[in-house]
């Protein structure tokens, strides 16, 4: 592959039912384009966690991936509330999830966690009150 391939999505903020189907098209892409199964997982997971993350707390959002020959990049950009303390937000098990969206199965607290963990580069820019871009790379 020589070239940069480039995906994007919309992510709607009040479905939970269409939440996963942009990483879901993601895997199947990165599949397609014969990127390793590794690489595909660690993708896989990470942009459904920011995904889940966008319907939760930001109210949808948009997801731009770039592929290039050795790595795959993750850009989540929403107009949510903003991280207050980055900090606080990466420890497992805290999380700002309503009692409603808990009862879904949801908001465990690992969504940012689990991004890092499974990103092999990842940055947080984020303004409390304007929203919040997280950049993350796997490297192929």
């Amino acid at each position: 592959m020589a070239d940069v391939f480039k995906l994007r999505y919309e992510v709607d903020g009040d479905n939970f039912m269409a939440a996963g189907a942009a990483s879901s098209d993601v895997k199947k892409v990165l599949r397609q384009l014969g990127i390793g199964a590794e690489a595909i997982r660690k993708a896989a997971v990470a942009m459904y966690e920011g995904e889940i993350n966008m319907v939760i707390h930001a109210g949808g959002g948009v997801a731009d991936i770039t592929v290039a020959d050795d790595y795959i990049e993750i850009i989540l950009t929403d107009k949510g509330p903003g991280i207050p303390d980055v900090d606080q937000a990466m420890q497992e098990g805290w999380s700002t999830a309503p009692d409603n969206i808990r009862a879904l199965g949801f908001g465990a607290g690992m969504g940012l966690p689990n991004m890092k963990k499974y990103s092999d580069e990842m940055k947080i820019d984020t303004v409390v009150g304007e929203g919040t871009t997280i950049t993350m790379r796997i490297y192929i």
